[in-house]
């Protein structure tokens, strides 16, 4: 009886890496993006990760979080305007927050995860991994520079980073 507890607490703390693919069994759909290929064509495209700014749209930064980094490492944005991110993983679950903020994203294989967040004001902000993702987890870790909306240049069609330090 013990083991069928601690089997179900286990489960139970981990629905998010099993209820997309039951999901997706019981319902025949298919996965949004496929981990092993995402970086050959498709959003997740490696020239079309980090910021963009697209026409009609807020700005939109793509990241992918794999053991143990996220790509791109550094992305800058506006102050006082709506960032969408959007974020998959090319192999485990990961779950990207920003430090100093409520912004929480998690990123799971096969899918993608969008949240948009405005930042308040221009600042520096540590970008860690805060799901347990492996032996190199604690290294883990993206940086989100925030600068003052006219200071950001970036036209439509361009993609952007800050790169790394």
């Amino acid at each position: 009886m013990g083991i069928l507890l601690l089997g179900v607490a286990v489960f139970a703390t981990r629905y998010y890496e099993v209820d997309l693919p039951v999901w997706r069994f019981f319902t025949g759909e298919r996965a949004a993006v496929d981990p092993l290929t995402l970086h050959l064509d498709g959003e997740f495209v490696e020239s079309n990760l980090g910021v963009a700014q697209e026409p009609n749209q807020p700005v939109t930064v793509r990241l992918i979080a794999q053991q143990y980094l996220f790509v791109p490492q550094c992305v800058q944005v506006p102050a006082g305007v709506p960032v969408r991110f959007r974020v998959t993983s090319a192999d485990v679950v990961h779950s990207l927050t920003v430090a100093g903020t409520n912004f929480q994203l998690k990123a799971v294989p096969g899918a993608v995860d969008e949240k948009t967040f405005e930042f308040a004001a221009p600042g520096e902000h540590a970008m860690p991994c805060r799901e347990f993702c492996g032996a190199g987890h604690y290294a883990m870790r993206a940086r989100v520079i925030v600068v003052p909306k006219e200071q950001f240049h970036l036209q439509a069609g361009e993609r952007g980073s800050c790169g790394p330090r």
